[in-house]
């Protein structure tokens, strides 16, 4: 029995419908329906989420499948760093006066007490 048909068996154990499980984890009423009909692999937010509405564990609820354990995939997309990477060169280059006015008011606020003591040493000849 795969992932998605056991969640769907202890949901209806428990008396809970799918709306009522979308409802206490705040996912879709699809995505309940495609991570119980093995659609997709539901993402580890998505896991806790559930096992937090269910109150319980669904480590434990995985390994306890008769096929293999639930696996997790990480992926890292290129292009989706390219992408972020020409995102925040354009926001830069549009937006560098803004960024760098900031960057100097947090300067000059993290460095206060010394520029007063320089301008006081000054003022008074020091």
């Amino acid at each position: 029995m795969e992932f998605g048909e056991r969640l769907k068996e202890l949901r209806t154990s428990l008396n809970c419908s799918q709306k009522e499980l979308s409802e206490k984890t705040g996912l879709t009423l699809r995505t309940i329906q495609r991570i119980e009909n093995n659609k997709v692999n539901p993402s580890l937010h998505s896991l806790k989420v559930i096992g937090e509405a269910l109150k319980m564990d669904l480590s434990e609820f995985a390994n306890q499948s008769d096929t293999k354990p639930y696996e997790f995939n990480l992926t890292f997309k290129i292009t989706d760093m390219n992408q972020f990477l020409t995102d925040l060169k354009v926001l830069v280059k549009t937006h560098w006066k803004t960024i760098f006015l900031i960057v100097l008011v947090i300067w000059l606020i993290t460095n206060y007490t010394d520029i007063k003591s320089g301008i006081m040493d000054a003022w008074n000849g020091k």
